[in-house]
Order: C-alpha cells, then sequence, then structure tokens
C-alpha cells in the first residue's frame, strides 16, 4: 500500500465523539496524518467528527463522552483488504471553558473486515469526564492515532477546530468517581514484588530498529515485556505488534525464528536473552506475519527497583528445509522501559557480584549475530540469493510490494 494511500486512508480514519444522549453536533477540519516509519511521508485529508455529552450536569458528576466517526476522509484503498478487528482508535479531546484538559479516549479493535474501495467503520473512543467547575464546559475533538495491528499512525489538526458540544455545569454535585481529566488509568508498568502479586504486565513501547542492509529501512514496532513471579525469578514473555510484517513469498513451516535481548537497568544490570519458536505454518506471499512471543528468565542480582527495555532483536531466516539460517541482526535505535520491578536480590543473579552481567533464558543458543565474521561467512555459505530473499522482507505492512502482479 503507498505510503499517500495509507495516510488518506487513516486521515480517513477521523473520530468522532458520541455519548449520553443528550447532545450532538459534527465538526469537520484538517488533518495532517504521519503513517509509521517506512510508511512514506505525512498526506493531509479532512475528517468529520461529533461528539455527544449531557447538555447538563452538576459539579462532581462523572459523564460519559463518546467520540464516533461520522465521515471518513477517504474510503479504504483499492490495494488490499483490512482484516477484522485491525484497527483501534485513540483519540484526544480538547477541554476548555469552566475546566481544561486533554480527554484520553479509546475506541475498542472491533472493526468488521473492510474490503477495498469500502468506507473505513471505526469503534467509537469513549471516556469518563469529571467535572469540577460550574460554568459551560466546551469539548472539541483534535489529534488522534488510529492503531493498525500495533502500527501507529499519528493525525494532529492542520486548523482551529471548532467546539462541538457545551455542557452547562451547576454548583451541587453527583457522588460518582473517576479521575478529573477523564483519561483511562495507566496500565501497571510499574509494579511491586510484595503483597502477594505474580503477574506483571508491562506497558507498550516503540521500539525503531536498524537491521542494515539485511533490511532496509528497518522495523518499528511495539514490544511489550510482561513478567511472571516465579520464587525469586521472573518468566518473561515478550511480545512485538500482531501483523506488523508481511512475506513478498512464500515461506515453509520453521522459516522465522527471532530473539531479543533485555536490557536491565535502574538498581540491577545485566542482559536477559529470551527467544521464540519459529513459524508453525507456511506462509503465503503477501500474508500477514506475527513474531512469535519470546519467553526468558530474569533473575534479579540486586534488590530494588530493576527497569527492563527491548534491546537487539535477531531473526533466524531459513528459507527452504535443511538450508543454513541466515542471522539478520538488528539494533535497537530507540526503546524505553516497558516494566519496572521490585526486586529482591539472587544468588547468581544479572548484578550479583561474580555474575557475568547478563541472564539466560536457558534455552536460547547462541546465534551469531554480533560476529560480523560469522555473518560474513554465513553469507558466502549461503549464497547471494538466499540473502537477497531474506532481504525483501518489510516489517511494515504500509510498504507496496514490488515485482507482485
Amino acid at each position: 500500500m503507498s505510503a499517500a494511500a495509507v495516510a488518506l486512508l487513516f486521515g480517513g480514519a477521523g473520530i468522532l465523539l458520541a455519548a449520553s444522549p443528550a447532545q450532538a453536533a459534527d465538526v469537520s477540519y484538517k488533518v495532517e496524518c504521519v503513517p509509521p516509519a517506512g510508511g512514506g511521508g505525512p498526506v493531509q485529508g479532512t475528517t468529520t467528527a461529533s461528539i455527544t455529552a449531557p447538555a447538563t450536569a452538576k459539579v462532581g458528576d462523572e459523564v460519559e463522552v463518546v467520540w464516533k466517526t461520522v465521515k471518513p476522509a477517504s474510503n479504504n484503498t483499492d490495494l488490499m483488504d483490512l482484516p477484522k478487528d485491525s484497527i483501534k482508535p485513540i483519540g484526544y479531546a480538547k477541554v476548555a471553558g469552566a475546566q481544561s484538559a486533554e480527554l484520553k479516549m479509546e475506541g475498542t479493535r472491533t472493526n468488521p473486515p473492510i474490503p477495498k474501495k469500502s468506507p473505513m467503520t471505526i469503534s467509537d473512543m469513549k471516556a469518563k469526564l469529571k467535572l469540577t467547575k460550574a460554568g459551560d464546559v466546551t469539548i472539541s475533538p483534535g489529534k488522534y492515532d488510529v492503531d493498525f495491528s500495533g502500527l501507529l499512525t499519528h493525525c494532529t489538526p492542520q486548523e482551529s477546530v471548532g467546539v462541538a458540544v457545551t455542557i452547562k455545569v451547576t454548583e451541587g454535585g453527583g457522588g460518582t468517581t473517576g479521575n478529573t481529566t477523564g483519561a483511562p488509568a495507566t496500565t501497571g508498568n510499574t509494579t511491586s514484588g510484595s503483597g502477594g502479586q505474580s503477574d506483571f504486565p508491562g506497558k507498550p513501547v516503540e521500539v525503531a530498529y536498524d537491521c542494515g542492509a539485511f533490511l532496509p529501512g528497518g522495523i518499528k514496532t511495539p514490544v511489550t515485556i510482561n513478567a511472571k513471579k516465579n520464587g525469586g525469578s521472573y518468566d518473561l514473555t515478550v511480545k512485538t505488534a500482531k501483523g506488523a510484517m508481511k512475506s513478498p513469498a512464500p515461506l515453509p513451516a520453521g522459516a522465522l525464528k527471532p530473539s531479543m535481548n533485555i536490557k536491565i537497568g535502574g538498581g540491577d544490570s545485566g542482559t536477559v536473552k529470551v527467544s521464540g519458536p519459529a513459524n508453525t505454518e507456511a506462509i503465503g506471499a503477501g500474508d500477514p506475519v506475527t513474531l512469535a512471543d519470546m519467553t526468558g528468565t530474569y533473575k534479579p542480582g540486586k534488590s530494588g527497583k530493576a527497569t527492563l527495555s527491548p534491546d537487539q532483536m535477531t531473526i533466524d531466516v531459513v528459507m527452504a528445509p535443511g538450508a543454513a539460517p541466515i542471522v539478520v541482526p538488528c539494533t535497537a535505535t530507540s526503546t524505553g522501559v516497558s516494566l519496572e520491578l521490585d526486586t529482591t536480590a539472587q544468588e547468581g543473579g544479572a548484578g550479583s557480584p561474580g555474575a557475568t552481567g547478563s541472564t539466560s533464558s536457558g534455552n536460547l543458543a547462541e546465534t551469531g549475530a554480533e560476529d560480523e565474521g560469522g555473518i560474513k561467512a554465513l553469507a558466502l555459505v549461503a549464497g547471494t540469493v538466499i540473502l537477497l530473499g531474506a532481504a525483501v522482507f518489510t516489517f511494515t505492512p504500509w510498504r507496496r510490494l514490488r515485482g507482485r502482479a
């Protein structure tokens, strides 16, 4: 899919507020949409949004606001069908007047299949707004993101956006609860090892990977690190974006096997190596590819707060059964902390005295991704044709595959 087509497609995914059955108004405004890395330059379009919210309320009330897409800026393109439940909108409405806030609103990833050239169908976004002051409170649509299987297109207004609804707030309080900005509660990316808790979910972190000549343009994908306490250690599960990769050619089962280094920081140090299984089924040309979840074990070396961040990723590619694997090393050029854990030092742990400074998953074989000589030797053995075959992969659904009928 071309960058312009995709950006307009999601520019068309303009968003709309709808909420309690009271008042609603449509607002149209110009936006500029920037697709994910590798998707090309920004594209402008016009979207129409509608907001519904109560006409009246009292200080202390918590009211529901819904942002609904009335008319997208464009239909789906003629390049690809969008799969079921692949699109999730996230909007940021402007609250002004008697109180000011940026209201974060989220929809669900529940779209129907969207054929080529068909109208875009995007779920309504909802949020709760706690009213704190008497007077007129206005709500206007603003910037928004469209999450396509974990890849974000960012759309920002290019002109002043009009007020969609006004809530007349009077003194006298309601008793419902909620935060004052209406933003959803943050995820449990900061965790504690006490209190009997065993599962520690991380937050998605947008990571950019440079894979050199193997993969021009690199990879940009959200990565989430989750942990489950196991005695004094933590079993890690690392997830990347669903369907973030497209295969331009048929691949056999067992062709792709991912692994990743997780950097330990904060009060501890070291590296946890995690790995995932190869694909279990053959992959057709043009099919979306989701890398398997990667697992490993983190054994703390020091007590305190430890941070876990995605680092280097390696993909072993086998183009044909029995062929030597092609090691594709990808360096993280930008990353962030996905999870923070309260840890208790374990003997022989990641940052303990006498430790090597890294913790292994126990099942990950050394890939040689950091051995430049090994990669060159592998290139000579595998042959130029196989290397080129591996380099054709694109880890973004926006790039149109060349040479296809």
